[in-house]
Protein backbone atom coordinates (compact mmCIF):
# COMPACT_ATOMS: atom_id res chain seq x y z
CA UNK A 1 0.00 0.00 0.00
CA UNK A 2 1.75 3.20 -0.93
CA UNK A 3 1.47 5.96 2.02
CA UNK A 4 -0.54 9.04 1.11
CA UNK A 5 1.04 12.26 -1.12
CA UNK A 6 2.05 15.27 0.65
CA UNK A 7 -0.44 17.65 2.07
CA UNK A 8 -2.19 19.85 1.07
CA UNK A 9 -4.91 17.81 -0.67
CA UNK A 10 -7.27 19.42 -2.91
CA UNK A 11 -10.47 18.54 -0.06
CA UNK A 12 -13.18 20.15 -0.72
CA UNK A 13 -12.08 21.49 -4.53
CA UNK A 14 -14.16 20.71 -7.60
CA UNK A 15 -11.23 19.26 -10.18
CA UNK A 16 -12.34 19.33 -13.66
CA UNK A 17 -10.68 16.25 -14.84
CA UNK A 18 -12.18 16.04 -17.96
CA UNK A 19 -15.30 18.01 -19.90
CA UNK A 20 -17.90 15.99 -18.34
CA UNK A 21 -16.13 14.56 -15.09
CA UNK A 22 -15.92 16.65 -11.49
CA UNK A 23 -14.32 15.49 -8.50
CA UNK A 24 -14.76 16.28 -5.14
CA UNK A 25 -12.74 15.12 -2.49
CA UNK A 26 -14.39 14.72 0.91
CA UNK A 27 -12.57 15.62 4.36
CA UNK A 28 -12.21 11.56 6.06
CA UNK A 29 -8.79 10.49 5.10
CA UNK A 30 -7.51 7.41 7.22
CA UNK A 31 -5.33 4.05 6.87
CA UNK A 32 -8.66 2.87 4.64
CA UNK A 33 -9.75 6.14 2.94
CA UNK A 34 -6.11 7.49 1.58
CA UNK A 35 -6.83 11.06 1.45
CA UNK A 36 -10.75 10.78 1.64
CA UNK A 37 -13.55 9.43 -0.85
CA UNK A 38 -13.39 11.17 -3.47
CA UNK A 39 -17.40 11.65 -4.78
CA UNK A 40 -17.70 12.66 -8.55
CA UNK A 41 -19.73 15.26 -10.93
CA UNK A 42 -21.00 14.05 -14.56
CA UNK A 43 -22.75 16.71 -16.57
CA UNK A 44 -22.15 20.13 -18.57
CA UNK A 45 -24.31 22.43 -17.22
CA UNK A 46 -27.47 21.43 -18.32
CA UNK A 47 -28.05 18.66 -15.45
CA UNK A 48 -25.92 16.49 -13.64
CA UNK A 49 -25.15 13.19 -11.86
CA UNK A 50 -23.34 12.67 -8.65
CA UNK A 51 -21.77 9.35 -7.68
CA UNK A 52 -20.48 7.99 -4.67
CA UNK A 53 -21.83 11.54 -2.22
CA UNK A 54 -19.37 10.23 0.54
CA UNK A 55 -19.78 10.49 4.22
CA UNK A 56 -22.97 12.86 5.59
CA UNK A 57 -20.46 15.62 6.43
CA UNK A 58 -21.44 18.98 6.66
CA UNK A 59 -18.12 20.66 5.11
CA UNK A 60 -18.23 18.10 2.72
CA UNK A 61 -21.83 18.19 1.45
CA UNK A 62 -21.16 22.43 1.21
CA UNK A 63 -18.37 21.50 -1.14
CA UNK A 64 -20.82 19.68 -3.22
CA UNK A 65 -23.09 22.10 -3.37
CA UNK A 66 -20.90 25.13 -4.43
CA UNK A 67 -19.80 22.28 -7.36
CA UNK A 68 -22.96 21.73 -8.74
CA UNK A 69 -23.95 25.75 -8.26
CA UNK A 70 -27.36 25.87 -10.32
CA UNK A 71 -27.07 22.84 -11.43
CA UNK A 72 -29.94 20.29 -12.08
CA UNK A 73 -29.10 16.77 -10.35
CA UNK A 74 -30.61 14.37 -12.18
CA UNK A 75 -29.42 11.30 -9.73
CA UNK A 76 -27.20 10.04 -7.35
CA UNK A 77 -25.68 7.39 -7.61
CA UNK A 78 -23.80 5.09 -4.84
CA UNK A 79 -21.41 1.88 -6.26
CA UNK A 80 -21.82 0.68 -2.66
CA UNK A 81 -23.54 0.92 0.18
CA UNK A 82 -20.04 1.74 3.06
CA UNK A 83 -20.37 4.57 5.24
CA UNK A 84 -17.96 6.37 3.13
CA UNK A 85 -19.56 6.80 0.37
CA UNK A 86 -23.13 6.61 0.43
CA UNK A 87 -24.91 8.07 4.07
CA UNK A 88 -24.80 11.95 2.06
CA UNK A 89 -26.86 10.73 -0.57
CA UNK A 90 -30.05 11.09 1.77
CA UNK A 91 -28.88 14.56 2.51
CA UNK A 92 -28.53 15.58 -0.84
CA UNK A 93 -31.53 14.17 -2.32
CA UNK A 94 -33.43 15.98 0.33
CA UNK A 95 -31.96 19.10 -0.75
CA UNK A 96 -31.99 18.35 -4.75
CA UNK A 97 -35.02 15.88 -5.05
CA UNK A 98 -33.04 13.92 -6.69
CA UNK A 99 -33.80 10.46 -6.72
CA UNK A 100 -31.07 7.85 -5.37
CA UNK A 101 -30.23 5.02 -7.88
CA UNK A 102 -27.54 2.31 -7.87
CA UNK A 103 -26.71 -0.64 -6.04
CA UNK A 104 -29.30 -2.80 -3.76
CA UNK A 105 -29.44 -1.76 -0.12
CA UNK A 106 -27.40 -4.05 2.28
CA UNK A 107 -26.62 -4.15 5.87
CA UNK A 108 -24.49 -6.73 7.82
CA UNK A 109 -24.30 -6.98 11.67
CA UNK A 110 -20.73 -7.92 12.06
CA UNK A 111 -19.65 -9.91 14.96
CA UNK A 112 -16.80 -8.02 15.51
CA UNK A 113 -14.61 -4.78 14.47
CA UNK A 114 -14.55 -4.40 11.01
CA UNK A 115 -11.06 -3.68 9.19
CA UNK A 116 -13.51 -1.29 6.22
CA UNK A 117 -16.04 1.23 7.08
CA UNK A 118 -19.07 -0.17 8.36
CA UNK A 119 -22.63 -0.45 6.05
CA UNK A 120 -24.81 2.49 5.72
CA UNK A 121 -28.23 2.00 7.61
CA UNK A 122 -29.67 5.23 5.90
CA UNK A 123 -29.26 3.76 2.35
CA UNK A 124 -32.65 3.72 0.46
CA UNK A 125 -32.41 3.70 -3.08
CA UNK A 126 -35.25 4.75 -5.85
CA UNK A 127 -33.66 2.16 -8.18
CA UNK A 128 -31.66 -0.36 -8.21
CA UNK A 129 -29.74 -0.55 -11.07
CA UNK A 130 -28.99 -4.15 -12.28
CA UNK A 131 -26.10 -4.67 -14.52
CA UNK A 132 -26.24 -3.16 -18.37
CA UNK A 133 -29.00 -0.41 -17.09
CA UNK A 134 -28.28 3.02 -17.62
CA UNK A 135 -29.16 6.29 -15.97
CA UNK A 136 -29.26 9.00 -18.72
CA UNK A 137 -28.70 12.95 -18.44
CA UNK A 138 -28.51 15.72 -20.90
CA UNK A 139 -24.80 14.52 -22.75
CA UNK A 140 -24.07 11.76 -21.10
CA UNK A 141 -25.11 7.99 -20.11
CA UNK A 142 -24.13 6.32 -16.74
CA UNK A 143 -24.51 2.27 -17.38
CA UNK A 144 -24.12 0.14 -14.59
CA UNK A 145 -21.31 -3.02 -14.21
CA UNK A 146 -21.72 -5.24 -11.67
CA UNK A 147 -18.64 -5.94 -9.83
CA UNK A 148 -18.98 -8.16 -6.78
CA UNK A 149 -16.52 -8.96 -4.81
CA UNK A 150 -15.20 -5.73 -2.28
CA UNK A 151 -19.04 -6.49 -1.28
CA UNK A 152 -22.10 -8.29 -3.04
CA UNK A 153 -23.58 -4.98 -4.13
CA UNK A 154 -20.79 -3.75 -5.66
CA UNK A 155 -21.40 -1.33 -8.62
CA UNK A 156 -19.07 0.57 -11.30
CA UNK A 157 -20.36 2.95 -13.65
CA UNK A 158 -19.27 3.34 -17.46
CA UNK A 159 -19.63 6.55 -18.75
CA UNK A 160 -20.19 5.71 -22.46
CA UNK A 161 -19.26 9.12 -23.99
CA UNK A 162 -15.72 9.27 -22.69
CA UNK A 163 -14.72 6.07 -21.52
CA UNK A 164 -14.35 6.32 -17.97
CA UNK A 165 -15.21 4.32 -15.96
CA UNK A 166 -16.06 4.70 -12.30
CA UNK A 167 -14.72 1.82 -10.38
CA UNK A 168 -15.96 3.08 -6.35
CA UNK A 169 -13.85 0.62 -4.48
CA UNK A 170 -13.29 -1.96 -6.75
CA UNK A 171 -10.25 -0.84 -8.45
CA UNK A 172 -8.27 2.05 -6.43
CA UNK A 173 -5.68 4.44 -7.37
CA UNK A 174 -3.63 3.58 -4.12
CA UNK A 175 -4.01 0.18 -3.26
CA UNK A 176 -5.81 -2.98 -3.92
CA UNK A 177 -9.28 -3.39 -2.37
CA UNK A 178 -9.97 -5.41 0.74
CA UNK A 179 -12.12 -8.03 0.61
CA UNK A 180 -13.93 -9.28 4.12
CA UNK A 181 -16.07 -12.07 4.53
CA UNK A 182 -18.65 -13.04 5.16
CA UNK A 183 -19.83 -10.33 2.38
CA UNK A 184 -16.93 -9.74 0.70
CA UNK A 185 -15.89 -12.59 -1.48
CA UNK A 186 -12.46 -13.85 -3.08
CA UNK A 187 -13.99 -15.56 -5.70
CA UNK A 188 -16.30 -12.98 -6.85
CA UNK A 189 -13.59 -10.29 -6.34
CA UNK A 190 -11.59 -12.06 -9.26
CA UNK A 191 -14.45 -12.71 -11.64
CA UNK A 192 -15.14 -9.22 -11.60
CA UNK A 193 -11.20 -8.46 -12.25
CA UNK A 194 -10.99 -10.83 -14.94
CA UNK A 195 -14.74 -8.92 -16.24
CA UNK A 196 -13.31 -5.54 -16.31
CA UNK A 197 -9.88 -7.10 -18.22
CA UNK A 198 -11.86 -8.26 -20.95
CA UNK A 199 -13.38 -4.35 -21.32
CA UNK A 200 -11.74 -1.59 -22.88
CA UNK A 201 -12.33 1.24 -20.86
CA UNK A 202 -10.29 4.59 -21.72
CA UNK A 203 -9.83 5.21 -17.52
CA UNK A 204 -10.38 4.62 -14.05
CA UNK A 205 -12.11 6.97 -11.49
CA UNK A 206 -11.88 5.14 -7.95
CA UNK A 207 -13.37 6.55 -5.27
CA UNK A 208 -10.03 6.86 -3.40
CA UNK A 209 -6.84 7.63 -5.39
CA UNK A 210 -5.59 9.16 -8.24
CA UNK A 211 -7.09 8.66 -12.11
CA UNK A 212 -5.66 5.21 -13.46
CA UNK A 213 -4.53 5.94 -17.30
CA UNK A 214 -3.47 2.53 -18.24
CA UNK A 215 -6.65 -0.05 -16.45
CA UNK A 216 -6.00 -3.03 -18.20
CA UNK A 217 -2.39 -3.09 -17.11
CA UNK A 218 -3.32 -2.39 -13.80
CA UNK A 219 -5.97 -5.28 -13.26
CA UNK A 220 -3.67 -7.44 -15.13
CA UNK A 221 -1.37 -6.52 -12.47
CA UNK A 222 -4.15 -6.82 -9.87
CA UNK A 223 -4.91 -10.35 -10.89
CA UNK A 224 -1.38 -11.54 -10.50
CA UNK A 225 -0.69 -10.22 -7.15
CA UNK A 226 -4.26 -12.13 -5.48
CA UNK A 227 -2.61 -14.82 -7.15
CA UNK A 228 0.23 -14.93 -6.03
CA UNK A 229 -1.11 -14.09 -2.57
CA UNK A 230 -3.00 -17.48 -3.08
CA UNK A 231 0.08 -19.05 -3.73
CA UNK A 232 2.29 -17.80 -0.72
CA UNK A 233 -1.02 -19.51 1.98
CA UNK A 234 -1.09 -22.64 0.32
CA UNK A 235 3.56 -22.65 0.49
CA UNK A 236 2.65 -21.65 4.15
CA UNK A 237 -0.23 -24.29 4.41
CA UNK A 238 2.64 -26.84 3.43
CA UNK A 239 4.85 -26.13 6.53
CA UNK A 240 1.72 -27.17 8.62
CA UNK A 241 -2.07 -25.62 10.06
CA UNK A 242 -2.16 -21.68 10.33
CA UNK A 243 -4.66 -19.76 11.91
CA UNK A 244 -5.49 -16.76 9.18
CA UNK A 245 -3.77 -14.29 11.34
CA UNK A 246 -0.56 -16.15 11.13
CA UNK A 247 0.02 -15.57 7.86
CA UNK A 248 -0.18 -11.93 8.12
CA UNK A 249 3.52 -11.58 9.73
CA UNK A 250 4.83 -13.81 6.74
CA UNK A 251 3.29 -12.32 4.02
CA UNK A 252 3.06 -8.58 4.74
CA UNK A 253 6.39 -7.59 6.34
CA UNK A 254 6.62 -4.04 7.55
CA UNK A 255 3.05 -3.30 7.01
CA UNK A 256 1.53 -0.72 9.04
CA UNK A 257 -0.33 -2.38 11.99
CA UNK A 258 -3.61 -0.45 11.85
CA UNK A 259 -4.06 -2.59 8.83
CA UNK A 260 -3.49 -6.20 10.03
CA UNK A 261 -6.41 -6.44 10.71
CA UNK A 262 -7.41 -5.78 7.10
CA UNK A 263 -4.67 -8.28 5.64
CA UNK A 264 -6.05 -11.36 7.68
CA UNK A 265 -9.56 -10.40 6.63
CA UNK A 266 -8.02 -10.77 3.01
CA UNK A 267 -6.39 -13.87 4.01
CA UNK A 268 -9.47 -15.63 5.37
CA UNK A 269 -11.40 -14.20 2.28
CA UNK A 270 -8.73 -15.98 0.26
CA UNK A 271 -9.53 -19.39 2.41
CA UNK A 272 -12.45 -19.04 2.38
CA UNK A 273 -11.92 -19.61 -1.97
CA UNK A 274 -9.56 -22.22 -1.69
CA UNK A 275 -11.62 -24.21 0.85
CA UNK A 276 -14.66 -23.82 -1.90
CA UNK A 277 -12.60 -25.20 -4.30
CA UNK A 278 -11.61 -28.44 -2.48
CA UNK A 279 -7.98 -27.37 -1.95
CA UNK A 280 -8.01 -26.46 2.11
CA UNK A 281 -10.06 -27.19 5.29
CA UNK A 282 -10.60 -25.61 8.95
CA UNK A 283 -11.24 -27.03 12.10
CA UNK A 284 -12.63 -24.42 14.08
CA UNK A 285 -9.76 -21.33 13.45
CA UNK A 286 -7.04 -23.91 11.92
CA UNK A 287 -6.72 -24.09 8.48
CA UNK A 288 -4.50 -26.99 6.79
CA UNK A 289 -4.33 -28.48 3.08
CA UNK A 290 -6.33 -31.01 2.29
Amino acid sequence: MAGPPPKPWPTGQAMQLEPLVRRVLAPNPSPYTYTGTQSYIVGLGDGCAVIDPGPDDPVHLLALDAAIGEEHVCAIMCTHTHRDHSPAAKTLAARTGAPIVGCAPLVLDDSGPRADAAFDRTYEPDRVMENGEAMTGPGWTLTAVATPGHVSNHLCFALEESGALFTGDHIMGWSTSVVIPPDGDMGDYMQSLEKLYAREDRVYYPAHGEAVDKPRQLVRGMIGHRRQRESQIVRHLGEGPHTSADFVPKMYKGLDPKLHKAAEMSVTAHLIDLERRGLVARSGDIWQTI
